[in-house]
């Protein structure tokens, strides 16, 4: 099921969205022509919700980001061998995380908005996992029945200030550094899923999930032995190579096999 949320009548509202997923195109285009949205009346997450019966084209809506999460954002550094090594960095020996605030998740079509204080900011297109319910010292074998669904991620980073700084905190957490959308996808494989993201454009990384250093079960596993994840937390579960410089004027489009796109503008902050 893919739940997305969007403006309707002035208030963020749910909805299925229905229709055949199409292909994205091999310029980070998708033709959502085919989408309807299933209204509904309320969070569908983690309360019971039904459908008002309305029905609306998915083109003639403006999404917002699917969730929220109500506490973090935890992303994973260097999951994958080629993403580090382009960097100059070594593989980690168990996962290394961060945290992006609340505050720096937006949705699809919003402006990436870029801080003066960074001359180098840079794009890195991830699997988001959404956490179904309170996760803690959870087991590897155990771990997806916590998983909500997964959506396409957008880990925007201020590459200069995360080298001077030492630490992730301001170069990876600021206003407008965690795109997520289009939707989430409750029903979904993520064990060998294509990864792909665009600048105006011009293909720049295209990787897989297979190829992730830790994976999903030992990611959850290894952050809820010392964090808890609550219900609508997300897990940003690294990004493959290509990552670059993005400059306001760019458009970034991220897509992930049977997610859908995820499509960003670049601007001045």
């Amino acid at each position: 099921m893919r739940i997305a949320r969007f403006i309707h009548n002035d208030e963020p509202t749910y909805g299925v969205v229905e229709g055949e997923l199409p292909e994205v195109g091999a310029d980070g285009v998708l033709d959502d022509s085919g989408l309807a949205i299933a209204v509904l009346d309320s969070d569908p997450f983690f309360s019971p919700a039904q459908s008002t019966g309305e029905r609306l084209a998915l083109q003639d809506v403006r999404l917002l980001s699917p969730i929220i999460p109500r506490s973090k954002v935890v992303g994973v550094g260097r999951n994958f061998a080629d993403h580090a090594a382009e960097l100059g960095n070594e593989v980690p020996v168990s996962p290394l995380t961060f945290f992006k605030p609340n505050t720096a998740v937006i949705g699809p079509g919003d402006p990436i908005r870029l801080p003066a204080i960074s001359e180098n900011v840079s794009f890195e297109a991830e699997l988001a996992v959404v956490i179904s319910r309170v996760a803690k010292q959870v087991p590897a074998e155990k771990a997806y029945s916590f998983v909500l669904g997964y959506t396409a991620a957008n880990d925007v980073t201020l590459r200069d200030i995360q080298q001077t700084d030492k630490q992730w905190t301001r170069a990876k957490g600021f206003d407008t550094s965690c795109p997520l959308g289009p939707w989430i996808e409750t029903e979904f494989d993520p064990e060998d899923v294509r990864i792909r993201s665009w600048v105006d454009g011009e293909l720049r990384q295209d990787g897989s999930t297979a190829d992730f250093v830790f994976d999903i079960p030992s990611l959850i596993a290894h952050i809820t032995e010392t964090i808890t994840l609550l219900p609508g937390d997300v897990i940003l579960t690294g990004t493959p190579a290509g990552v670059g410089q993005v400059v306001p004027g760019n458009r970034v489009h991220i897509a992930i096999d049977g997610l859908g796109l995820l499509a960003n503008p670049v601007m001045d902050a």
